[in-house]
Formats: structure tokens, sequence, C-alpha cells
């Protein structure tokens, strides 16, 4: 058919911000509808067919948020019910292609709730024999009919939101401003879920999608992005994928194992689903097989549906956290940035009894905003009423008002010259204890001068006869007082007298701690000093 060559022109036309991270067509080779679902080998692989026993998506809103989708793809009857168009270049209900590959949007939303469709010519049953009836329960009914694409969440519903990508967009509007609003007006029309086979090559996203972000957070919507293709450039997980509390899936072969084309890698990958030799269905009634993380995220998308049918009152905080806790490990540790927590298991994510969380285990965009945009987060509203405030931390710096001149009134109060003068006053105090203290300390140490100067000859002769006798005592002096004990001859002067002057009577002692009283018989430190040599 013609369209294989078109889908490979579109395919090598992809920009910076591109479908699911880019669409990576193998060879679009259009399937007949009768064998198609033949190929969806991921329903037994990924679990999705015994889920079907429990959910199959029933009432749950899903979004879309991509290039258009054909509603009247013969899979798709009754799956769209709402749409909108956000690039100015499409139909206003968002269900004509558009952009760069404007194919991509009804591929991805065949995978996620197509319904088959009956086969136009009934094929003929033979006629047997009657076999007993069978007491076991019947399984459910899946889908329209054998034929065509059947979806991981056949019973859910769709929104078509159609956004300009991958190409310069003719009305001019900026893809800064179609997601954002995308996000907000899925969120208002009731999405539990939201599918994003988009991305771009850069990990951060414009500040322009933090609050509609944020929004969709506020209300308990689950996100689910694609991680992106390193065959078209993205060699690591780009936005929307990066953003907090997103659920983000990378790409798998159909051996299981991470897909070297079809997927990247990057911290924020939280699951990983099939990626590769996909089929799905083209507007107009087409099919083809294509490869990208674009399929991996609707085969999530599409278990999250599962879960919130079955589980109707489960936050989206526990949908997420069922999906990654259940899913299989993979590669070197949990979590890596190969698999993420591991492999999709869309059974054990219904069935299995997971423990309960208050916050998503992938992180909160509310937070993210707190910390890193510095400013405070406007609450989003929730179903019409404020949404709970997230707390915000004081300011640690204040602003200091400028010093102001005292009015020429207040300075002829008593309180300035009051001041002024006390302080004065202080200053001089402080000036005269200092100058006492330091006269006092230089007496003392002129004293211990002298001391040291005369206290090695007391008690000592000079060898020649003239020596200065011993020091006074306190008690009474000896008959051999003034004598020179070298040369044997008596002496008299100074030295006597000094002793006489300092002698009491025969036995008597001073108190001990006792200066002498000022005079010019008081002895000097010297020979106080030489008392207690005395003694």
């Amino acid at each position: 058919m013609q369209l294989a060559p078109r889908l490979r022109r579109t395919a090598a036309a992809l920009m910076t911000i591109v479908v699911a991270g880019s669409l990576a067509v193998v060879g679009a080779t259009p399937a007949s509808a009768d064998d198609i679902r033949n190929r969806e080998y991921w329903l037994e692989q990924s679990g999705i067919v015994k889920a079907w026993d429990v959910s199959q998506g029933e009432g749950v809103k899903i979004a879309i948020i991509d290039s258009g989708i054909d509603a009247d793809h013969k899979d798709l009857k009754g799956a769209v019910v709402g749409g909108i168009d956000m690039s100015g270049s499409g139909d206003d209900d968002g269900t004509k292609g558009i952009g760069a590959e404007p194919e991509h949007g009804t591929l991805v939303a065949t995978m996620l709730a197509g319904r088959g469709h009956a086969a136009s010519t009934p094929t003929p049953t033979a006629t047997s024999k009657a076999t007993p009836k069978s007491t076991a329960k019947p399984k459910p009914v899946v889908g329209a009919g054998p034929d065509g694409v059947i979806g991981v969440a056949p019973k859910a519903e769709l929104l078509s939101i159609s956004v300009w990508l991958g190409s310069e967009n003719p009305s001019g509007k900026n893809i800064d401003d179609q997601i954002p609003s995308a996000v907000t007006w899925a969120v208002d029309q009731g999405a539990k879920v939201i599918n994003m086979s988009l991305g771009s090559t850069s990990t951060a996203w414009p500040q322009s999608w933090d609050d509609a972000f944020a929004y969709a957070e506020a209300n308990d919507v689950v996100i689910v992005a694609a991680a992106g293709n390193r065959k078209t450039g993205s060699e690591q997980v780009g936005a929307p994928a990066t953003i907090p509390g997103i659920l983000a899936v990378g790409g798998l072969g159909k051996d299981g194992t991470a897909s070297v084309d079809s997927s990247s890698q990057g911290i924020s990958i939280g699951v990983s689903a099939p990626a590769e030799d996909l089929a799905g269905g083209l507007p107009n009634g087409g099919y083809a097989s294509w490869s990208g993380s674009s399929g991996a995220a609707p085969i999530v998308s599409g278990v999250a549906a599962l879960i919130r049918a079955k589980y109707p009152d489960m936050s989206a905080a526990q949908v997420i956290n069922r999906i990654i806790s259940t899913a299989k490990p993979k590669g070197g540790g949990v979590p890596n940035a190969i698999y993420g927590y591991g492999v999709l298991d869309a059974e054990a994510a219904l069935t299995k009894d997971v423990p309960e969380v208050t916050e998503n285990p992938l992180g909160s965009i509310s937070e993210w905003i707190r910390v890193h945009r510095r400013g405070a987060v406007v609450p989003p509203t929730k179903n019409g009423a404020p949404a709970t405030i997230v707390p915000q931390p004081k300011p640690t710096l204040t602003d200091v008002s400028p010093p102001v001149a005292l009015k020429a009134a207040q300075l002829d109060s008593a309180l300035p010259r009051g001041l002024v003068l006390g302080a004065g006053g202080l200053l001089v105090l402080i000036l005269a204890l200092g100058s006492g203290h330091l006269l006092v300390t230089r007496r003392r140490v002129r004293a211990a001068d002298a001391l040291g100067a005369v206290g090695p000859e007391i008690g000592a002769g000079t060898g020649t006869g003239t020596g200065t006798g011993t020091g006074a005592g306190t008690g009474a002096a000896g008959p051999d007082a003034g004598k020179n004990t070298e040369s044997g001859v008596p002496q008299s002067g100074p030295v006597a007298a000094a002793e006489s002057g300092s002698a009491g009577e025969p036995g008597s002692k001073t108190e001990p701690n006792t200066e002498p009283k000022p005079g010019p018989a008081d002895p000097s430190p010297n020979m106080r000093q030489g008392h207690k040599h005395k003694h």
C-alpha cells in the first residue's frame, strides 16, 4: 500500500519535541484486520489477557495528548467520547491528524483502548455433536470481535487532544503553550489517566508547564509518558517523562530485554513494556507494524485504567505504586536506569497484595516546584474547591528600614545629654582606674628589682672584713651583731644601726604578714626579707 513510504517520510521529519520521543517506523507494512490480532504478542507476555478476567477499564476516561485520533476507525467505534485541538491547526474536536506524524495518535489509541471488530464475512462453523455444558465460570467477552486491534483497556473511554509536534506549526502556537493547555483540559474533563507518547531530547521542561502538571497531581490523575528512543537521538529520558510523579515507560524488545533503538535510559524510568514490532491502527481504517516507546506508554496507561476501574477509590499514587512494585525486576539493582523497577506484569498489578502508600513513589511535582523554582506554589483547584495548600517556609531574611535622623525638637531633650555625659564619666573612671593600676604595678616591679640587687649580700661578708653583717631580726640582738665572722673585727655603722632599729625585747616576735609602719626607721623591703632569713 501507499502508506508505507509516507510513514517513512514523516519519521525522518522529526524535531526536538516529537511524538513519544519519536516514532520509529519499522517498514510500516500494512496488515489485514484478520491477522493483526495475532501480532499482539504483548497481550500474553505482559499478563494482560489474564488481567481481563478482573477488569477491562470500564468507565475510566483516558486522555491521549498526541497528533489526534481518528474516531471513525472501526476498532475505535464508541471509544472516543470527547476531544479538543490545542494547536490552532486541527479540528475543534481533536480528531484530525496533525503535525509531522498525523497517524501517530490513532496508532496509540488503538493499542490503548481498541475494541477490535467483527469479521465482515462470518466464518462458517462446522456442525458437531452437542457437548456437555461446562460448569466453569465463563470468561468475560473482550472487545467487539476477533478482528482488528484489541487494546489493553478495551472498555475505557478516550479523550482526543491534538497538539502539533515534530515540525513548525502553521498557526504559530508554541508547544510550550499547547502542552499545559492540553493537560489542564484533560483534568477538567474528568480524565483519570493521561497518556503522553511524546518527548524531547532535554531533561528539563518549560516553567510554563509547572502549574498544569501540579494541577493534575492535585486532582489525583495518573500521567504516563514515553521515555524516548535512542534511534532518533534520545540517549537519555527527556521531558515530560522526567517530571516528578510521572510514570515514565522504557521500551523492550520481543525477547523481554531492553530495546537498543526503541528506548532510552535514565533514573526517571518507572517500568518497562514492549516497544518493538508493535501493531496498531492507522487513520482511514488501515494498520501498520511500528516500534518505539510511543507504543510502550499506552500499554502501561491501559494497565493503569484497568486498576482504576477495579479500584475506583484508589489514589493515583497507589495505582503507580502497584504497577512498579509488582513489575518483574530486571537489570542491576532496583530501580535502575534501563528497566526502572522492572518489566510490566499487568496480572500482578491487579491481583497482588500491595502495601498502601500515601505519597507517589516517583515524587511530587508540587514539591519539586517549591524547592527548585523557589517560589510559592499556587494551589490548583480540585473539583472547584481549593486543593491542599503546601506550607511555605518563612523567609530567613527581612528587609531592614534605613535609619532616620532625629528631629530638632528631640535633640533638646535631656536624654541625649544624659547619655553623652554618662558615657564621658564612664570613660574618665576607666582611665583613672587604669592609671592607678599602672602606678601600683610599677612600684611593685621596682621593689622586686631592688630586692634582687640587695638580697645576695644579706648574711655574707665580702671576704675582706668590710661585710654588711647579717640582717636585722625581730628578736633580741645577739652579742655578735655587727661583727664580720670572717675577720673577727667588730663592726659598727649602718648595719648595726639597722639591726638595733628593728630589734625588740628579747624573745619578742612580730605578727606574720604585718608590715612595719612607714618612716625614717622603717627598714627597706630587703631588710624585711632579711628578718625571715634571720629566723
